[in-house]
């Protein structure tokens, strides 16, 4: 028996499937990874095959059988994870861990709502694990610094939004009363969507103003919308600047929380603690 009181044997058991499923130091672990990241694209590659309608007409049994053999085998997988790790309630709230859920679920849901199923294509972030797979942690510490400069630009950005959304109704509703009903601006709502469109510098063209004042503040937003584009790059530019805690981390992953991204010389979890 353990110190928690579980036989040493169990304890080791877990111990071993956990470096299997949540490592990618070891060979068992690399290889457990590499099939599952094979697996996860053949089952989308199911889920994309089902939506065209000459093969679903030809094939549509093969292909349900095929959908049902892999969720029964992520299904298994997930409930592997969550013994694994010595609290499961953590690894199910993390992200990987609502990721294997939610891809998953779908296809027990297509049981009482046809077409739920298609939902499956999720299964595609799974593939996020091939930066531990293939070892690519200076692209972990990377992901890792650009979250941070995204979270310290939230107020930022939030404030910028904010502004060109007071922006585009101003704009939309002097084109409302500019323009008029006889040049398709029948509304304000519809004049904001114009004024969205041209900010954006994406220009549909169902709408465009026909008198010269206008086309002369068509002008100006147009000529505003460049501007506008690079404030947000330019904010969160400034935070990767400004940040400076890039640091070598490991594919180590928690015993506990099964949470990843430490450092190579940390002892204990970030996170929740536990001695890695």
């Amino acid at each position: 028996m353990n110190k928690l009181g579980a036989p040493a044997g169990a304890s080791r058991l877990r111990k071993k499937i956990h470096e299997v499923i949540f490592e990618a130091d070891t060979f068992a672990g690399k290889l457990f990874d590499v099939l599952l990241i094979i697996t996860i694209l053949l089952s989308v590659l199911v889920i994309m095959l089902e939506s065209i309608a000459s093969i679903r007409v030809n094939h549509l049994k093969a292909l349900r059988y095929a959908e049902w053999f892999f969720t029964i085998l992520f299904t298994i997988e997930y409930l592997f994870r969550l013994i694994s790790v010595q609290s499961p309630i953590y690894y199910a709230r993390s992200f990987f861990g609502l990721v294997d859920l939610f891809s998953i679920i779908p296809t027990y849901l297509s049981l009482f709502f046809p077409g739920t199923h298609y939902l499956l294509v999720i299964r595609t972030l799974r593939i996020l694990r091939v930066f531990r797979v293939l070892k690519l942690v200076k692209y972990l510490s990377e992901a890792q610094t650009l979250g941070r400069a995204i979270r310290a630009s939230t107020h930022k950005i939030f404030v910028f939004l904010y502004t060109v959304v007071i922006m585009v109704i101003i704009v939309g509703s002097l084109m409302y009363l500019v323009e008029g009903e006889k040049s398709g601006f029948t509304s304000i709502p519809r004049s904001i969507y114009w004024a969205i469109v041209t900010l954006t510098t994406v220009g549909y063209g169902d709408i465009a103003p026909a008198t010269v004042l206008g086309q002369a503040l068509a002008s100006v937003v147009m000529i505003l919308g460049y501007g506008i584009i690079a404030v947000p790059t330019g904010i969160v530019t400034t935070e990767l600047v400004r940040d400076e805690r890039n640091k070598q981390i490991t594919t180590q992953s928690c015993p506990n929380c099964s949470a990843e991204g430490h450092d190579y010389d940390a002892l204990f979890c970030k996170y929740c603690g536990t001695r890695l």
